[in-house]
């Protein structure tokens, strides 16, 4: 016995989708199948499902900016122009790179 499934989704999705799947040698009904059988088998969605970590580089800078200003605290009379240029710029490096300051 089988069931009809109805499922409004937008059309550029569709193709998307349909386009993906065709590629990897299937069609949409067949992945939406294997999708809910693997639902199953797991007693849940068969994927990861979380919301991203805060915006990494916006954290990342304001540490690089914490340790300055505590930097500069301990050592305002001993610190450089290019002491403070060199930290700047190895934080701009940590973030374009996604690591830490």
């Amino acid at each position: 016995m089988t069931s009809l499934l109805q499922v409004r989704i937008d059309d550029a999705l569709k193709t998307q989708a349909s386009e993906v799947f065709e590629k990897l040698g299937i069609d949409l009904p067949t992945a939406v199948r294997i999708f809910l059988k693997r639902s199953v088998i797991e007693n849940g969605i068969p994927f990861s499902m979380k919301l991203p970590d805060e915006d990494t580089a916006a954290k990342n800078a304001i540490e690089a900016l914490d340790r300055i200003q505590e930097f500069s605290k301990n050592n305002l009379s001993d610190i450089s122009l290019d002491e403070i240029n060199a930290e700047i710029d190895a934080a701009r490096k940590a973030l374009e790179s996604g690591g830490d300051a």
